[in-house]
């Protein structure tokens, strides 16, 4: 089993740039497809961006393709989210989320593991 713990999320200014970050413990990270999601208000969540086990495959919501990257540091046990020119609509709770499955996925039921969220607030 794996922990996770988000952080990195915060307000910024439309056109700004955010990194998060997410931290696993209890198990090394590298056994794990690793993917991003974000739930708006009153919206479902949705899928953003996820990476292979090796960080060699990316795949990304089309709301957030050229704007994103999705990368991972298995050493340190971390996955990041870059978001860069940030818009009001990327507003959300951002989650990342574990899948022992070994391979990409953008079905959030296909996760195991998830973590707790952290807040992203763009500003128009």
């Amino acid at each position: 089993q794996v922990q996770l713990v988000e952080s990195g999320g915060g307000l910024v200014q439309a056109g700004g740039s955010l990194r998060l970050s997410c931290v696993a413990s209890g198990r090394t990270l590298s056994s794990y497809a690793m993917g991003w999601f974000r739930q708006a208000p009153e919206k479902e969540r949705e899928f953003v961006a996820a990476v292979s086990q090796s960080g060699g495959i990316t795949t990304y919501a089309d709301s957030v393709k050229g704007r994103t990257t999705i990368s991972r540091d298995n050493a340190k046990n971390t996955v990041f989210l870059q978001m860069n020119n940030l818009k009001p609509e990327d507003t959300a709770v951002y989650y990342c989320a574990a899948t022992e499955r070994h391979y990409l996925t953008r079905n959030q039921g296909l996760y195991d593991y998830w973590g707790q969220g952290t807040q992203v607030t763009v500003s128009s």
